[in-house]
């Protein structure tokens, strides 16, 4: 009797471009046939599962999902159980409250300083590098911390609050070229080991500290890369809490990685479990919806999709080539399932326009805002 799983996930696959067992770069190996059932029923989780596992390989992860994303049979794993579990149990747990914020923090950031030194390079920058005029990794990072600077027109002795301030690499940079004072909160314990080793003598404070929690007001508020881990119950909460600490005429700057879809969807249940436990990618409406009540968008930036491809691979790069340094810390379903498959998965997902990379800056309704045209 025919695998019938296997029959239709192969009618599936060649439908995408996608070979089993093929010779191409992105056509997969099979090493286990329990693979076809566990993909057809588990969809992006059973994927993702799977291949952390070592049921099937693949040359080119990235040029894999790249034609599995641009196909419509990637749309067939939203209806799956696992992924319609993934969505109810987001609806129910609130992981954006406060007394669960740290969950991200232990469960992603705080992996190792090694993993993420490999990975990240000097810049330590884990956002979307800004590659024009720039060749390598570290000279995008420079240039995108320019550009939030710049947007901001920072200058001296400007007090800036970063929401979610990584390893410090923004408040190196701007305490640095720009000579403002820059408070920087995470809830990484490593991060914040990090971060106020790098920053040292420099007028720059940081804290473990939920945004929720800061007190007092800032010329400016930079929010680079954070956006993602808040959920939409408290997306609202989040633009109050920034309104409350920026000063009259002061800028906001939010760089988030952004949904393009005009429904929001619900999380991909492989990133969620193995990644990054906590958020969602904002839609453009619900951004707009929920930041109108207390600050207007008067700047909207949009980065070229390649941009945070090309970053991601990269990193991805990185960490394959550092691999035997880090292998006795980290396990080989670790390898598979986050240093390739993770950044290979986001890649792809870039490179197709699934998601979007925005720099959006807002000011307190009703102001006089002059910005610089900084591009």
């Amino acid at each position: 009797m025919p695998n019938m799983s296997k029959v239709v996930l192969v009618w599936l696959f060649r439908r995408a471009g996608i070979t089993v067992n093929g010779s191409a770069p992105w056509d997969i190996q099979v090493h286990d046939d329990r693979f076809f059932r566990r993909v057809l029923f588990g969809g992006s989780l059973g994927l993702g599962e799977s291949y952390r596992d070592g049921w099937w390989d693949c040359e080119k992860l990235d040029l894999f999902f790249e034609r599995l994303l641009r196909s419509w049979i990637s749309r067939i794993g939203a209806f799956t159980p696992s992924h319609l579990a993934e969505l109810v149990r987001s609806k129910l747990v609130d992981h954006g409250a406060a007394s669960n914020s740290h969950a991200v923090g232990k469960a992603h950031y705080d992996l190792g300083n090694d993993l993420y030194a490999a990975m990240l390079g000097k810049s330590m920058t884990y956002t979307c590098p800004y590659w024009k005029g720039a060749s390598t990794l570290e000279e995008a990072q420079k240039a995108k911390l320019d550009l939030v600077c710049g947007k901001l027109d920072l200058g001296p002795n400007d007090r800036v609050l970063d929401i979610g301030c990584g390893w410090g690499s923004f408040e190196y940079h701007a305490a640095t070229h720009y000579g403002a004072f820059v408070h920087g909160i995470t809830i990484s314990t490593e991060q914040l080991a990090w971060a106020k080793e790098w920053c040292r003598g420099l007028p720059v404070t940081l804290e473990d500290k939920d945004y929720r929690d800061v007190k007092g007001q800032f010329d400016h508020v930079v929010s680079i890369g954070m956006f993602e881990h808040v959920e939409p119950q408290h997306y609202e909460e989040y633009f109050r809490v920034v309104s409350e600490r920026l000063k009259p005429g002061g800028l906001f700057l939010l760089h988030t990685i952004g949904n393009p879809a005009r429904v929001a969807g619900g999380p991909d249940p492989y990133i969620r479990k193995y990644v990054f436990p906590t958020g969602k990618i904002p839609t453009r409406a619900e951004i707009e919806r929920s930041s109108g009540p207390y600050l207007a968008i008067r700047d909207w930036h949009e980065f070229p999709p390649s941009y945070y491809d090309r970053g991601l691979m990269g990193w991805h790069a990185n960490l394959h080539a550092a691999w035997p340094s880090l292998s006795h810390r980290y396990s080989e379903s670790f390898k598979r399932g986050w240093v390739d498959y993770y950044p290979q998965c986001c890649a792809a997902a870039f490179r197709t326009g699934r998601l979007r990379l925005w720099q959006i800056v807002l000011s307190h309704p009703g102001e006089h805002v002059d910005l610089k045209p900084v591009r």
